[in-house]
């Protein structure tokens, strides 16, 4: 079988991860179809179900909602990231985040119902959905202690180490967003940095 290069992408991300046999591999790969996203696009929506899950081969994505008027950016997801609105994906409930592409992305996407066919029958693919879901309240976790005990300072450097090329795709006011700072606190933080490392 000659697979395309998002194939393979994704063939890796979970191999690395995980044993699986080829025959089961194949039928998770089957699973997902490709899907090219242009800058400014929705991959989902707020107040409405998310039916389909993505693993990013390029480009960013961002999970973002409105509160008192502002946007909130809760996260910015880069290559080899899974994403979706994750309680609208697994209850059909109305999501409660808006998924935009902020650079043209290539994906490789999998249905709600594909997916949940998929667990039923790939032992392995439920065990390595397991381990996505893990890893998603993990992530949430760090993000609300982040929030709760570091500074703004720590936070943005722990991102400068952690996605430093998020800096050059995302726009700042997104990054400020997801750090709980403005745009004008990042912009000194930045500046300050370029110093101590020039």
């Amino acid at each position: 079988m000659t697979e395309t290069n998002p194939s393979r992408q994704l063939r890796e991300c979970i191999t690395h991860q995980m044993f699986i046999e080829k025959d089961a591999l194949d039928d998770i790969l089957a699973s997902f179809k490709p899907q090219q996203l242009k800058k400014g696009a929705l991959f989902c929506e707020a107040g409405k179900t998310c039916r389909q899950m993505a693993y990013i081969n390029s480009g960013y994505l961002r999970i973002f909602s409105y509160a008192d008027g502002k946007e909130i950016t809760l996260w910015a997801a880069s290559k080899g990231k899974f994403i979706t609105s994750l309680s609208s994906f697994i209850f059909e409930t109305d999501s409660f985040w808006t998924i935009e592409a902020v650079t043209d992305c290539s994906l490789m996407v999998i249905d709600r119902k594909s997916h949940f066919q998929l667990s039923e029958r790939q032992p392995k693919w439920l065990e390595f959905d397991n381990k996505l879901l893990a890893q998603s309240f993990a992530l949430l976790e760090q993000s609300m202690f982040s929030q709760l005990h570091t500074t703004a300072k720590q936070r943005f450097d722990a991102l400068m180490e952690t996605e430093p090329e998020l800096f050059n795709h995302v726009p700042l006011q997104h990054i400020a967003s997801m750090l709980g700072i403005t745009p004008e606190s990042l912009s000194r933080l930045r500046k300050n940095s370029t110093a101590r490392n020039s």
